[in-house]
């Protein structure tokens, strides 16, 4: 695990499937204790999160970053958050569901991204610093200093799923942390602006 930004670290775990860095983030805030989207952590952090009192709060992003959250659930004494939209197809029993504009423990505003792979797709603003925006799958840190959408194929309708993640873009960030692949620790809005206002394939 290591620091990224005042309050936040972060670690990674390599998927041999995915043939990408699945990333989880640790946010100390407030009072608060918070995993993001947690892959398997480092045996040395995990012992070092029990030995500090383990975690308040698991939040995920979407139904696809279940990840560990059941296992630190338990090994970490925390409470699990997930969007409501995406509840009933998770592997985990969650504790509280959120939903768009919701504003959770630590300062984490939930910003919910219609039309994308599922239906309660999430990003989550933390207005510190200069901003800090975290994504799920709503956009990948690849290639590295850029960041893309899924393929076409993962959505119902690509156009509509592009213009969904722009909304972001009415939220004034600095940082973005990706749940896969490189995050961009500065000037990260202009980046997603740029990625966003490509044009689409077939699209005028």
């Amino acid at each position: 695990m290591r620091p990224v930004l005042p309050g936040i670290a972060t670690w990674s775990w390599f998927s041999e499937e995915k043939q990408i860095e699945f990333n989880g983030h640790l946010l100390d805030v407030g009072e608060h204790r918070i995993l993001v989207d947690p892959p398997p952590l480092p045996d040395a952090d995990l012992t070092q999160l029990k030995a500090a009192g383990g975690v308040d709060y698991i939040v995920l992003t979407n139904r696809d970053h279940v990840r560990e959250a059941a296992r630190y659930r338990d090994e970490l004494h925390a409470r699990v958050y997930v969007p409501k939209a995406d509840a009933p197809e998770m592997s985990v029993t969650p504790d509280k569901t959120f939903v768009d504009g919701e504003l959770l423990p630590g300062g984490l505003w939930v910003i919910h991204l219609a039309d994308q792979k599922s239906p309660g797709e999430s990003a989550l603003f933390l207005q510190q610093g200069r901003g800090v925006l975290l994504v799920g799958d709503a956009l990948l840190g690849k290639p590295a200093g850029s960041v893309s959408l899924l393929p076409d194929a993962k959505y119902a309708d690509p156009a509509r799923a592009r213009e969904g993640v722009r909304r972001v873009l009415n939220y004034h960030f600095d940082s973005l942390l990706v749940g896969d692949g490189a995050s961009i620790m500065t000037g990260a809005k202009a980046v997603v602006e740029r990625a966003l206002h490509t044009t689409i394939p077939g699209q005028p």
